[in-house]
């Protein structure tokens, strides 16, 4: 058995989902894993992972929009306001969703469904860096 990791950095254009599937897809192919179990983990806590429908961009929209009223910004519930009104919705969103997940490995690259793409769910207004490490062991 054998195990590779590396790390890759996206920047955001703030609150939103990003496709990373290409870089997820990329990083497994230079890991030379055959076959075995692909780990994403976002080094974040203001910023998630989740699988979801690529083909069309209003599911992304609709899950942006779901979760803005599920946890809306500002809510006078929230003591920690430090980095501004969207900061601790930002960590519920982060808490709800995932900091990580496992795709199995099949030739070389993540086995993903026909429709299904990887995105990082950025939950902060404004744009920031997010480093996500990809694990392939096998």
């Amino acid at each position: 058995m054998s195990a590779k990791s590396s790390t890759f950095t996206v920047e955001t254009r703030g609150r939103g989902l990003t496709e990373v599937t290409d870089q997820v897809q990329s990083a497994v192919g230079a890991a030379g894993i055959a076959d075995g179990l692909c780990t994403l983990f976002i080094h974040h806590t203001s910023a998630s992972l989740t699988i979801n429908e690529n083909a069309d961009p209003d599911v992304v929209r609709d899950l942006d929009a779901f979760i803005s009223r599920l946890v809306p910004d500002g809510d006078p519930l929230y003591v920690h306001t430090m980095e501004g009104p969207d900061d601790m919705p930002a960590h519920v969103r982060a808490a709800l969703t995932q900091t990580s997940l496992s795709i199995p490995v099949t030739g070389g690259r993540c086995a993903l469904g026909t429709w299904q793409g990887v995105f990082l769910w950025e939950h902060r207004h404004r744009s920031h860096q997010r480093r996500v490490t990809v694990t392939v062991v096998g």
